[in-house]
């Protein structure tokens, strides 16, 4: 399993990183990004913390990413903060999309999908065929969640997804160790939003290939 969202106590998550680290570990894991939620407020403070959390690579057989979720950003601030957590370390950077459940701000997913320095739209709601689009000129990947409330449009994001072409990835969106998946759950959790069996499965390489691609760059 390569799981790029997670959250620890450092935003809204439940446990510190070593633990969430050793129980991704056990679940058979090969690699998870801490990406704590950040605003212009705490970003400093949230990379300071998680990139410490790397020391765990000397010890444990696992890949561990030092990263953010931009989360509630009015839309035209984004790419400054994107720009500002890669230049504080940050080598995973995930942007909060327009999900159901909460009130993100309209217009946040078009702005995401023109910003280069972002990796992935976290549970991109409804997002529109030409957002996905903009998000593969931009080398972008669109997520799909096993967490409650917002998994609910997985299946619109599938599809859309699947139309454009867009890289589609699976992640948990942790916040209690709970949350944490196998690779099987995420594989069956594409499949539920309609992939078929080989398409859920290239959602692992896709993840697998953007941490490649993320860990070749020096930040």
């Amino acid at each position: 399993m390569i799981d790029l969202h997670t959250h620890t106590i450092f935003s809204d998550g439940e446990v510190i990183p070593s633990e969430l680290v050793q129980r991704a570990v056990i679940k058979g894991y090969e690699a998870i990004a801490l990406t704590d939620h950040v605003d212009f407020t705490n970003i400093e403070h949230v990379l300071s913390c998680v990139k410490k959390a790397k020391y765990l690579e000397d010890v444990l057989d696992i890949r561990v990413l030092a990263g953010v979720e931009i989360t509630h950003v009015p839309p035209s601030k984004i790419q400054s903060l994107a720009r500002e957590a890669k230049r504080l370390g940050a080598e995973i950077i995930v942007v909060h999309g327009e999900t159901i459940t909460e009130p993100v701000a309209p217009g946040t997913n078009a702005a995401v999908v023109e910003i280069e320095e972002v990796d992935i739209l976290s549970h991109p709601g409804f997002i529109t065929l030409e957002e996905a689009d903009r998000a593969i000129e931009n080398d972008i990947c669109l997520e799909i969640t096993s967490r409650n409330g917002h998994n609910r449009t997985n299946g619109h994001v599938a599809r859309i997804g699947l139309e454009a072409g867009a890289k589609l990835i699976v992640n948990t969106d942790t916040h209690s160790p709970d949350d944490l998946i196998t690779q099987d759950t995420a594989i069956k959790i594409a499949m539920g939003a309609g992939l078929t069996e080989e398409q859920a499965k290239q959602t692992l390489v896709n993840s697998k290939r953007l941490i490649e691609s993320v860990t070749s760059k020096s930040f």
